[in-house]
């Protein structure tokens, strides 16, 4: 029965195979290489068990007021949350894990995806992003770049104790490694102070409880650097170091798209990106009385899309997530071999030390309070309206 099944799908998949061409060439998909002659059912499975977010519509209005779809603006947002559900997804069910219909899924899949439905509770809720990005300067409603949205999942981050990830984003095309082994390694992380807490956080839970992040050791990091790959157009000397990424086995793949028009790159074949199009309005999914969630319409099952790479707008992201420090130090050797080395003109650059000339490195905190995320939101635009009543005073 379950080869029956798994051929079942096969054949829904293969409705699709014809997308691709007859090609030698092989496919990457988020650090994975799949070859079209041999395995293109892999590779579609790999592609559907991404987890697939778009436009949605009927969610509570954002703020009490605001909008109840992100339909037109909120495609940024939604690749957003695409790379950041890759890096739970690697976290608690590692890359190889797969999605099939039907199929039973673990407690922490459900978990996952329930960070993610359109609530203002739930921690990277399109609400939780499109208010906290009114602190990047964005309005409700305002269409995002990759560099917002990544400032905005380094913030709500700091109020996910479930995912306990150390959020980087890097800054003038330069990533610090010495920031990044601080910051993992922080010292509310490795004090003999953090791990009594620990102690005692599992004994308030009982000893069912996920209580991952609360241990001592090396945070989970979901490396983040937006990118210029050009003026108007991507450089095409930028192009191999671009594509490399996508084989690298850290890679959560890229935010970018077109002018107003956002999506999440995930691999490559040739000269053309393979991306999740967020471009489609569902309506809203709650879980159910028992924790799960109708994931049906959160998997994408049709032709993957492609687009050339000269098509891309230069204004992008990379994601990499790496789970433990010797993820990182591959990382930052595949890095010197195949990127900084190959070129002359680099995407960014990698050094070990602070540069002098920048500001002191303090690792984020989550603010000093007893809120929520969502409560912490409410109180910022309060504090937002009493300078802006100070200021019409002081005039």
């Amino acid at each position: 029965s379950v080869l029956s099944r798994y051929e079942n799908q096969i054949t829904i998949l293969s409705d699709y195979l014809e997308e691709f061409p007859e090609t030698d060439e092989p496919v990457w998909i988020l650090g994975r290489q799949h070859h079209l002659n041999t395995d293109k059912s892999k590779l579609l499975l790999d592609i559907s068990a991404r987890l697939w977010f778009t436009y949605r519509r009927k969610f509570s209005p954002i703020g009490g007021t605001g909008p109840s779809s992100d339909a037109g603006w909120g495609c940024m947002l939604r690749c957003g949350q695409m790379m950041l559900a890759q890096a739970l997804i690697c976290r608690h069910l590692g890359r190889d894990w797969q999605w099939e219909k039907h199929k039973k899924q673990p407690e922490e899949y459900h978990r996952i995806l329930r960070c993610f439905l359109d609530r203002k509770d739930c921690c990277y809720s399109i609400h939780q992003m499109a208010q906290m990005g009114v602190g990047e300067g964005k309005s409700i409603g305002e269409w995002f770049g990759p560099n917002t949205v990544a400032q905005v999942l380094k913030k709500l981050a700091l109020f996910d104790e479930w995912n306990s990830l150390a959020v980087y984003v890097s800054m003038d095309n330069t990533v610090v490694i010495e920031d990044i082994k601080k910051m993992c390694w922080s010292p509310a992380q490795s004090s003999s102070v953090a791990h009594s807490s620990a102690h005692l956080h599992r004994s308030a839970l009982g000893p069912n409880k996920n209580t991952a992040g609360l241990c001592p050791g090396w945070k989970p990091l979901l490396l983040i650097i937006p990118l210029r790959l050009g003026i108007n157009h991507i450089n095409p000397v930028y192009i191999d170091a671009f594509k490399e990424c996508f084989k690298m086995p850290q890679s959560l793949g890229a935010l970018g798209g077109k002018p107003n028009n956002a999506y999440y790159f995930i691999g490559f074949l040739g000269n053309e990106l393979i991306y999740l199009d967020p471009h489609t309005t569902q309506s809203f999914v709650d879980s159910e009385e028992n924790g799960t969630v109708d994931d049906k319409s959160f998997h994408c099952q049709q032709a993957p899309h492609r687009m050339k790479i000269m098509n891309l707008d230069p204004s992008v992201a990379l994601g990499f997530f790496c789970k433990e420090e010797c993820d990182f130090d591959n990382w930052c050797s595949l890095v010197q071999k195949e990127i900084l080395k190959q070129q002359s003109l680099r995407m960014f650059e990698l050094v070990q030390k602070h540069p002098p000339h920048w500001p002191p490195f303090i690792p984020p905190t989550k603010p000093e309070v007893t809120t929520t995320g969502a409560e912490l939101i409410e109180s910022t635009d309060k504090l937002f309206e009493l300078e802006e009543e100070f200021e019409i005073l002081s005039v």
